[in-house]
């Protein structure tokens, strides 16, 4: 009767060859695919064969270990840069994901099991107690106070809200996103045009007010002049431009 072995358990073939290579002490960058394709194929030999959708992920991997293993054994392939095509590239960057993602979610365990050694104890403090305050002479409090105190104590105030001033980003403006959309525009321009009939462009745009107001504005123009709701008409060069409704 042979010895039992209790193999451990991994939760895929990603995780078997990190195990792998954990074990061996090899870079993951350079990864000795003979040797770790052989002990994979050793692990999965002795797997348990009743659960066939988990051993087929792991035959699966095997099929590509040894794929790779035969590839290595042949010419090496330059590609379109001329740079040498590693086979084990692909798996390489797979395994590097795995690991991270293993990693995090190491991590986010971690941090659920601190929070749940977390307690809270609300507070139990009579309300006459949290009511009370405690009675401010002020005679005595303000006996030693002058006006070069009080001025010097102003001054030491002030320096400090100029501290903590930041002397780059006080500066900015406030940004605000207008909210305007060219269909909006469109609209607003053609029921314009209905009711001038005959106008002129510069009298629409000032009307707007402000650039990004404009800028759409030209862009409406653009498109009702496009499908044929308005017509532009201009005479010379520099005269003005003038818009007409098309019925």
């Amino acid at each position: 009767m042979g010895i039992p072995v209790k193999l451990q358990v991994f939760e895929g073939p990603l995780d078997l060859l990190l195990h792998l290579i954990d074990k061996n002490k090899v870079n993951i960058y350079d990864i000795p695919i003979v040797e770790i394709t052989d002990q994979y194929l050793d692990y999965v030999n002795a797997m348990d064969r009743q659960d066939l959708n988990v051993v087929s992920e792991f035959l699966v991997m095997a099929a590509t270990l040894i794929d790779i293993k035969s590839r290595m054994l042949l010419p090496k392939q330059v590609n379109e840069e001329g740079e040498e095509e590693d086979p084990r590239e692909e798996l390489v960057r797979q395994l590097l994901e795995y690991k991270m993602y293993k990693y995090m979610s190491l991590e986010l365990k971690d941090r659920e099991i601190d929070a749940g050694r977390a307690m809270y104890k609300k507070p139990t403090v009579p309300d006459e107690v949290l009511k009370y305050e405690a009675p401010v002479d002020l005679d005595s409090l303000l006996a030693d106070i002058t006006l070069t105190k009080l001025n010097k104590i102003f001054n030491m105030v002030m320096q400090r809200v100029e501290d903590k001033i930041d002397p780059v980003r006080s500066k900015f403006g406030q940004i605000e996103k207008e909210e305007v959309s060219l269909p909006e525009k469109m609209e607003y321009v053609k029921e314009y045009a209905k009711k001038y009939r005959h106008f002129s462009f510069k009298d629409l745009l000032l009307k707007q007010c402000s650039k990004v107001q404009v800028i759409v504005s030209f862009l409406a123009i653009l498109e009702l002049m496009k499908t044929g709701v308005i017509r532009i008409v201009q005479e010379d060069i520099f005269d003005d431009i003038v818009i007409d409704y098309n019925e």
